[in-house]
């Protein structure tokens, strides 16, 4: 196999470099530390979970939604293997379900939107938004209120 000459092995961005091998060292002092190693880890694992749990909320939404996901994965897999792992199985997932997506006849493309655009009016329904709006303009009309808010 091809071993790297010396000019291969230079960083490309050497501040970007430096600042990867502080982090590391700081990291390593962290988890020399059990207590403050369980902190670290728990308080990451917190902040991982928040932000993907938000991306799976915000999935059939537009906007940032696996982008959401795939940061709090990424956020999870700096400490745990398991989410690393998640991680390259949702990547991986989610390119196939993008390239199929784009192979498929334009009536399919329009079924997945049109269902992706339900999902969000029943959440929304749901949710009360339309109840709101329509008080916004004086339209108190029985089935725009939440079942779930009903009075």
């Amino acid at each position: 196999m091809h071993e790297p000459d010396s000019d291969e092995r230079i960083p490309r961005h050497p501040r970007l470099h430096a600042a990867r091998e502080r982090l590391h060292a700081r990291r390593e002092t962290i988890r020399a530390k059990p207590a403050l190693n369980a902190l670290y880890r728990g308080a990451l694992g917190t902040t991982g979970g928040i932000v993907l749990t938000a991306g799976i909320l915000m999935i059939p939404y537009p906007g940032p939604g696996w982008l959401c996901v795939f940061a709090g994965l990424g956020i999870l897999a700096t400490e745990f293997h398991w989410a690393h792992r998640v991680n390259t199985f949702a990547k991986h997932h989610y390119h196939r379900w993008v390239q199929w997506l784009g192979r498929q006849h334009p009536a399919v493309k329009l079924a997945v939107m049109g269902l992706t655009c339900l999902i969000v009016l029943a959440t929304l329904w749901l949710l009360g938004a339309f109840a709101l709006v329509g008080g916004w303009f004086g339209l108190p009309w029985e089935w725009l209120r939440s079942p779930l808010f009903a009075p």
